[in-house]
Parts: structure tokens; sequence; C-alpha cells
């Protein structure tokens, strides 16, 4: 069964900013269900569609399915079905030997910015980035699920 683990940050605004970096990827999500255990998610990125299924998460790690759609198709389901969306630009930044991925979220969520590793081990060691802030891994209001239902901005 695939396996996701991966551990989530808050970015420093003030450094990451200062960075040179290449430019990023606009990403479409939208979720056609979000529920505690089962999110079920249609993605579009450049000239690409997936379909991704994401189980309940223990820890770090939880099961992940992903699969290529023809963008088309996934354009189609964005709009017919997407019952809630987050819209982002996805910068992947080496640092160390890891491969990080920033988001820097637009919309309702405009002005979070969020990094995630990837793991292959919960208990993996890892150099953090100095751009890298609070770890909010645990945080639930941090999951793109939620902050299509729940976006940033709304927040206290």
């Amino acid at each position: 069964m695939p396996k996701e683990i991966e551990r989530k940050f808050l970015v420093r605004k003030d450094l990451w900013y200062a960075l040179p970096k290449s430019p990023g990827e606009e990403i479409q999500q939208g979720y056609l269900l979000a529920e505690p255990g089962l999110v079920i998610r249609i993605r579009i990125r450049g000239n690409n569609g997936f379909l991704t299924i994401k189980g309940i998460t223990h820890k770090m790690t939880r099961d992940e399915y992903e699969y290529p759609v023809p963008v088309d198709q996934a354009e189609e389901l964005y709009e017919l079905y997407a019952r809630s969306r987050v819209e982002k630009i996805r910068y992947t930044m080496e640092f160390k030997g890891n491969t990080w991925e920033v988001d820097e979220f637009f919309g309702e969520n405009n002005g979070l910015i969020l990094a995630e590793i990837e793991l292959t081990s919960e208990d993996q060691e890892f150099s953090r980035p100095p751009w890298l802030g609070e770890e909010v891994t645990s945080d639930n209001r941090y999951y793109n699920s939620y902050l299509a239902e729940k976006p940033f901005s709304t927040w206290a």
C-alpha cells in the first residue's frame, strides 16, 4: 500500500521572499470528498491532471493513491464536482540533500506559505532550512482539504 510520510512547516516570510528561486508552478486542487479519514481530490498542475485518494493520518503517515488523469478530464471534474478548492503556487527547493515543496497560497488563503518535506520514515533526520518556521504537521488546520473548507483568511 502506497504511503505518504510528510512533515509540514510554516515559512518565515521575510527570509522566504529574500531567497532567489525558480518560477513556481500554479496548482489548482478541488476536493470531491473531504471527511475525516478520507480525502479524494482532483489536481491540475500545468498540463497534467491527477486524482488522489488519501486515508487517515497516523502521526505523519497516511495511505496515498495518486493516478494521472487527462488534463481535460481533470478540468471537467474540477469544474463540475469540486465542492471546495485551493489555489497555490508551488516552488521546489533543494536543501542539504532534501527536496522541499513550498506552497504560496492565494485566493481566500492568501498570505499563507507552507513548506513540506516527504520522508522515507517517520524518524528520518533532515536539515531545516533557515526560512522554516513553526512545525504544523499535527495541526489539521493546515491540511489543504481543511483550508479549502475553512480558508486561512477566515481564521481569528
